[in-house]
């Protein structure tokens, strides 16, 4: 690889109720990855078990772990063991009564680079995140590694053109979207069309907007833990920083997207549209308040 280019990797997966079999599947997952080239690999956003949020039980916290902790030190050998970054996704137990939906960055040799704590958290029927997650209060994240400057949103921050700005504007040359979203299945055929497209199209503008890669990386299968429970829709993507598809994985399957990024593109396309340049940021104060009066 030159120093021009770098490769990523998504892992779109099923995830199964155990967590053994959901970390072992993640690693057979980094290891193909690697070996298809991949430099930087991440994973579905709370890969290690059912999409919990469904419901509001405070028996459910017992699903949390502290970081480093079991999950964390198996994604860090993983990392280690097929010389690649693994972004990953866990439920973080920071202390009694307070836990955060965090993802991990590891480096090649294992080392835990840093965290990234969701700071836009839903509260939706069957995504009732805000019962389990404290917001994040590490800011937006960066991570420099040898293949690239990795930055880590999640999900929800996904609709954020703030979450992903303030990422970019630290020198992020992809920006990973660790993700489970779906549909609720009576509302699928009404609304399930426009639903996929507004999320799709959500960051492609990012791309768009901060001349960078975006890759979102979602899970497939219906799991049921409330009424009909719900269909993730998969679709794991990434988009190069001119907003093009240039992978997208299917709505019922499970793949490992394995893209190569071009730092020339970038430079390309934020030379002739030079956004970064003619922003005004003397005129962008009220950005800060709740609603500009």
């Amino acid at each position: 690889m030159t120093k021009d280019h770098f490769t990523i990797a998504a892992v779109q997966m099923r995830v199964a109720p155990d967590r053994e079999a959901n970390l072992a599947q993640a690693e057979a997952a980094v290891g193909d990855a690697a070996k298809r080239g991949a430099q930087v690999v991440c994973l579905p956003e709370l890969f290690t078990g059912y999409y919990f949020c469904q419901k509001e039980d405070p028996a459910l916290f017992d699903l949390a772990e502290p970081i480093p902790g079991p999950s964390s030190d198996r994604l860090a050998a993983a990392a280690k063991k097929n010389g690649v970054v693994v972004v990953g996704s866990l439920f973080e137990k920071r202390m009694p009564g307070v836990y955060h939906n965090t993802a991990t960055v590891h480096a090649a040799t294992g080392e835990l680079l840093g965290l990234y704590r969701k700071m836009h958290i839903p509260d939706d029927p069957l995504f009732l995140e805000k019962f389990y997650f404290t917001p994040g209060d590490l800011g937006f994240k960066v991570f420099p590694t040898p293949a690239a400057k990795v930055g880590t949103l999640v999900c929800w921050d996904q609709w954020y053109p703030e979450a992903a700005r303030l990422t970019a504007l630290q020198g992020a040359e992809v920006i990973f979207y660790p993700t489970a979203i779906g549909w609720h299945p009576r509302e699928k055929a009404e609304f399930g069309e426009a639903q996929h497209a507004a999320w799709e199209t959500s960051m492609r503008g990012h791309a768009i907007a901060n001349g960078t890669y975006v890759c979102a990386v979602n899970r497939v299968g219906h799991e049921v833990l409330v009424g009909d429970g719900l269909e993730f829709w998969g679709g794991s993507f990434v988009s190069d920083p001119f907003g093009r598809l240039v992978a997208k994985a299917g709505a019922d399957r499970e793949e490992i997207l394995v893209v190569t990024c071009d730092r020339r593109l970038m430079e390309d396309v934020r030379r002739n549209w030079p956004f970064f340049r003619d922003r005004r940021i003397d005129a962008y104060g009220n950005i800060t308040k709740r609603v500009a009066d």
